[in-house]
Order: structure tokens, then C-alpha cells, then sequence
């Protein structure tokens, strides 16, 4: 079996790391696998462009929509008329426009499409964050400042919405929390759902010595040390603010920040599993996620995790077994939290345990295959039940 795994980058980005380490777990399965990535840069540069033009010139929601404007035809490539499925993954930023991704659709390939975030079943917004109207008509978009870009969410919504229902589409969540959000959406009425993990190399990811992994970055050997990791640490979605509060009521303890901004900037998985042994615990305050690569990482190398309640992330982290899920936005229940894992040294071996059994790559590789072969070879036109027609006020 032919497979074409598609995303916009190869390399940056949590949907860019799991879509890699996909390929590779299939391809140990005896999978013949290509990736395909965004060529072209200047879609990128016009849809930016258009959201700053429709959202009256504010940089407001710059970066959390995508209009899906233009973008690539990937059916013209080689490897897409060889593959026999088609596994889409975060496609935005320029790469796939919304014509593009009907084309592949009616290509009649076989097509699984991965959501590493809500993009695929909302208008515009890649976080619906607490707008509740997301899944019947994304009027009035809370992420956009100016009325007339909420136009276009509405649009795009309807376009999509004409798009997906000709399609025939297996929609895969990466956390259950994101599936169970798909399936409330009119986009996505029709479509088969499931969730399946992302995979993690455990040949990597695994435990070492403490004292070896304090040593190769010259951290303290007797300190307690918090970690906190993510691509860009002044992102406010990534929550650092509400660990800077906690971190006040835990004086003694040193927090180590990695990620650009941050204490160190690490570009390979090696160095990044021997900073997660390094640490006592690893915290997660972000206010917006869906399966976060960082915490499967750190669990597989004994470190317990820290975070809120919000999205996959209480899926991920079972409360006081092997980490502890905090209140959401709250800072003192997050400082209780690292405390109390400081204090419980057990919950290492939990997490080690937990992380191998439920992200093992020959395990969720053979998910994807029986999704593969249970796709539907060519297109069809479901259609939404009555039930979900939109209610537009």
C-alpha cells in the first residue's frame, strides 16, 4: 500500500514532529511511505496578507485562522497519483487552499485527514477556544476584531461545508477530546471519526541516569528543577504566565525553560529526551492544546507531568497516578500540583508505563493501516442531517 502523508512543514511544528514519526512507524510496518510539504512561499505571504486586509488591518487573530484562500495543487505530483491513500495532516498556512483540498477529495484516493488542531471542522479558527458556534455556522468569529472578517468565517464555513459533504472523509483525533469536539460539527456529519494517538520512538524518548543528564547542560545535581518546553515561550496560548505565578509560591525550586526565548534552544531529539531526565518535573500551563507531543516525550523518560484541564491533556495525564491535572487558569493548583509531584517520586514509573503501552508506534501504525484499508476508494456526496442546518440569527 501507497501511502502519501501530506503537511505543511517537515520539520517545524507539533503536527510536523507527529506526522514524522508517523512515517517512520509505518514504514517499519512494511509501509511504502512519502512525505509531501509546503513548496511554494508566497500563498503564505497572500493569506496572511488577506486576513490582515479583512480583519480591518489588526493583527488580531493573525495567526490563529487560516482562510484557506490559495494554495498548492499536490494531485499534479508524482507522488500523489502513485498513493493509493491520502493522509492529510495540519495543511494551512499557504499550503492547501480550499479548492486544492477539493481536488484531492474528488481524486478518488483513499483519504484519512489527521486534526492536530479544530481548523478541519470550523470556519476559520484553529481553537474555537469558548465560542459555541463552531459547529453549525462559525457566525461572528471571536478570534477576528473587525466585523467584516467575520464574514468570511461564515463564508469559509459554507465553502467547506459544500466541500466536505462531497467527500468521503476519515477523520482521525489525536486526543479523544478532539474527536468528540469533531463530531458536534455540521462539516463533519457523514464522515467516519475515530482517535488514534501519536506514536513516539521509546528507542529515544526512554529513561537516563539523572545526574548524566544534569551534567551535559551543567544544571545543578541537588536542585529541584521544573520544566517547561514549547516552540516560542512568550506564547501566551502556551500559558507561561500562570507558571511564573506558581513558580512564587515554590522559591526552591529552579524552572528551565526550552524553546525560542527560553534558557536553552535544543534542535535534536537526543538532546531534548536528555533535558526532560534531567528534570523533576515537567509542566504544561497551556490554555489551548490537543495532544501535546512534550508530555508523551516527557513521560516516556520517567518525568511526571504538570498540567490543566483543558483538551487531550487530561487524557494524557492521569490525576495522581502518574501526574497531576490542574484547574484550569488556576496558578495555585498548578503550584500544588508541582509540588506534589516533587514529593512523589513514584510517579515515574508510571508515567514510563502508561507512555509505552498507549503511543507505542507498532500499536498505533496498525491503527492507521485498518483505517487505510476501511476508507472508501472514491468519493461520495453524503449529505448533513436536517438536524444540523445552520441557525443563523
Amino acid at each position: 500500500m501507497k501511502i502519501l502523508i501530506v503537511n505543511t512543514s517537515e520539520r517545524t511544528g507539533g503536527a510536523a514532529i507527529a506526522a514524522n514519526r508517523l512515517m517512520n512507524a509505518l514504514r517499519q510496518e512494511g509501509a511504502e511511505v512519502e512525505m509531501q510539504t509546503r513548496q511554494a512561499r508566497w500563498p503564505f505571504y497572500w493569506e496572511r496578507m488577506r486576513i490582515f486586509m479583512a480583519n480591518g488591518w489588526s493583527q488580531r487573530g493573525l495567526w490563529q485562522v487560516d482562510f484557506a484562500n490559495c494554495g498548492e495543487d499536490i494531485t499534479r505530483s508524482q507522488a500523489f497519483r502513485e498513493a493509493e491513500v491520502v493522509h492529510l495532516h495540519w495543511v494551512n498556512q499557504g499550503f492547501l487552499s480550499l479548492r486544492s483540498l477539493d481536488r484531492i477529495f474528488q481524486s478518488g484516493k483513499r483519504i484519512v485527514w489527521t486534526m492536530h488542531d479544530q481548523w478541519p471542522y470550523t470556519g476559520v479558527c484553529h481553537y474555537a477556544e469558548d465560542c459555541e458556534r463552531f459547529h453549525t455556522h462559525c457566525q461572528h468569529c471571536p478570534q477576528l476584531a473587525h466585523p467584516g472578517a467575520n464574514d468570511f468565517s461564515y463564508k469559509v464555513f459554507r465553502q467547506k461545508e459544500d466541500i466536505w459533504h462531497r467527500a468521503d472523509i476519515t477523520f482521525v483525533g489525536c486526543s479523544q477530546w478532539i474527536a468528540q469536539e469533531a463530531r458536534r460539527s455540521r462539516l463533519t456529519q457523514g464522515h467516519r471519526i475515530v482517535s488514534i494517538p501519536n506514536p513516539i520512538d521509546h528507542s529515544i524518548f526512554r529513561p537516563i541516569p539523572k545526574d548524566e543528564a544534569r551534567a551535559q547542560f551543567g544544571l545543578p545535581q541537588e536542585q529541584k528543577i521544573v520544566l517547561f518546553s514549547c516552540q516560542k515561550v512568550t506564547d501566551e496560548r502556551k500559558g507561561m504566565r500562570y507558571l511564573e505565578q506558581a513558580m512564587q509560591q515554590l522559591p526552591d525550586v529552579r524552572v528551565v525553560s526550552v524553546g525560542r526565548g527560553g534558557d536553552f534552544q535544543l534542535h535534536d531529539e537526543q538532546s531534548m529526551a536528555a533535558m526532560y531526565a534531567a528534570a523533576d518535573v515537567f509542566v504544561t500551563p497551556s490554555l489551548q492544546d490537543n495532544l501535546p507531543n512534550t508530555i508523551v516525550e516527557a513521560m516516556s523518560c520517567g518525568t511526571p507531568c504538570v498540567g490543566f484541564r483543558v483538551g487531550g491533556i487530561p487524557e494524557m495525564i492521569h490525576h495522581l497516578e502518574d501526574g497531576y491535572v490542574a484547574r484550569y487558569r488556576d496558578a495555585d493548583d498548578l503550584a500544588l500540583g508541582i509540588r506534589y509531584a516533587l514529593d512523589h517520586p513514584t510517579l515515574s514509573e508510571a508515567a514510563i508505563r502508561y507512555a509505552r503501552e498507549t503511543y507505542n508506534e507498532h500499536r498505533v501504525a496498525q491503527l492507521y493501516l485498518q483505517e487505510y484499508l476501511r476508507a472508501p476508494k472514491a468519493f461520495k456526496a453524503p449529505k448533513a442531517p436536517k438536524a444540523f442546518k445552520p441557525q443563523i440569527p
